[in-house]
């Protein structure tokens, strides 16, 4: 009944794709692989690339998946040179045997994998158990789409590399992308699953990237948008023939000069304080950082030096106006004491406490020398 359905919607020049989908997902009668192979026919003769906005960039890759080469993928950014290389290698040699899909395999496998999504809401929603026909050639569908474009993930991953992190850990969040593009595909949309999936791929090895590879961390939208720096720079070096200024690559961005200054400063990497300098690396960069948060030996011996000379002064007053004073400006080591504290301690008014610390001040300013007159001031 569902094939004859579908040739009738076929026959029909108004017919839409989505309209054949979803007479294909009728679940009167569960789809089989000749239903998924006439429905990827009618998609087929419909089908049209969308242009996106990166379709030159998706082009370029389907390019350099056709060229990719196992044997010259650099594996220097594993973890080690050992187990994790032979493992990685054997990886990207597994996978180059699968064969690629053609865009009508994509199509139907797409249209099972829908299918067995569909099969699935419906058995929830009508509290049944899904057809197991339908969710074993949804599994297997989903499974040959991973496999026949884990390439695609290994093109778009190397170029990734030497930015932080191991190209098998690129690869790892790749997969990850690439399966979500499996679950979300819709063929009706209009283009092929592999300019869908490089989205996908590409959002999940930048925002690792973002995430891990950095010792401060970026925010995902800003990380994108040093790459994008990055890009613009490595372009006009190659047209200048010298290093573009901030102001060239703003102009290229459309941004202002300070964004990209900005974003130039966050972007730079930090450096440990333990990295080794000198001729013989017998040094660590620390030693030539100054501690803006200490004191210099100069202001040390300044303070040293105005100590003893308060010291000498208030040995001119009575024993109680320089214990005030002492109080009053935490020449005892503490911190100052308001007037209200000071009378608490000395069992006197805040009031008595002004008097006598006034009466010391005008001693001092009597009989003390030049060098104290910047500390009674």
């Amino acid at each position: 009944m569902s094939l004859t359905m579908i040739e009738q919607l076929k026959t029909q020049e108004e017919a839409s794709l989505t309209d054949m989908l979803d007479l294909a997902y009728s679940h009167s009668a569960a789809q089989t692989l000749d239903d998924a192979n006439i429905a990827a026919d009618n998609l087929l003769n419909n089908f049209t690339e969308n242009e996106l906005e990166d379709q030159e960039e998706i082009d370029a890759l389907d390019s350099t998946e056709d060229d990719l080469d196992v044997d010259d993928t650099d594996l220097t950014e594993t973890d080690d040179g050992g187990e994790l290389g032979n493992a990685l290698s054997l990886y990207l040699r597994e996978m180059g045997r699968v064969p690629r899909l053609t865009v009508k395999e994509e199509i139907r496998l797409g249209l099972m994998v829908q299918q067995g999504r569909h099969e699935q809401q419906h058995a929830i929603q009508y509290d049944t158990l899904p057809n197991d026909k339908v969710m074993e050639q949804a599994k297997d569908a989903q499974r040959r789409l991973i496999e026949a474009n884990l390439r695609l993930v290994v093109s778009i991953a190397k170029k990734y590399q030497n930015r932080g992190l191991a190209l098998l850990d690129l690869i790892q969040e790749g997969n990850k992308g690439l399966m979500i593009a499996v679950e979300k595909f819709d063929p009706t949309m209009g283009y092929k699953f592999s300019t869908y999936a490089t989205w996908w791929i590409r959002q999940f090895v930048s925002r690792a990237i973002a995430n891990q590879a950095r010792t401060i961390r970026l925010p995902v939208h800003a990380f994108e948008t040093v790459n994008r720096v990055s890009r613009v720079s490595a372009r006009l070096h190659q047209e200048l023939g010298r290093e573009p200024t901030v102001r060239e690559i703003a102009q290229q961005m459309g941004s202002s000069v300070e964004k990209i200054r900005e974003l130039l400063k966050a972007s730079q990497q930090p450096i440990s304080l333990e990295t080794p300098v000198g001729e013989d690396n017998d040094g660590e960069l620390g030693d030539l950082v100054e501690d803006q948060m200490l004191e210099s030996p100069m202001e040390i011996t300044a303070q040293h030096q105005l100590k003893e000379q308060v010291a000498d002064a208030l040995q001119d007053l009575s024993e109680r106006e320089r214990y005030v004073l002492q109080l009053r400006y935490g020449l005892l080591g503490g911190t100052s004491l308001s007037l209200k504290e000071v009378g608490e301690i000395l069992h006197v008014s805040r009031e008595r406490i002004r008097q006598i610390e006034v009466q010391a001040l005008q001693k001092l300013r009597v009989k003390s020398s030049e060098q104290l007159k910047d500390f009674l001031n």
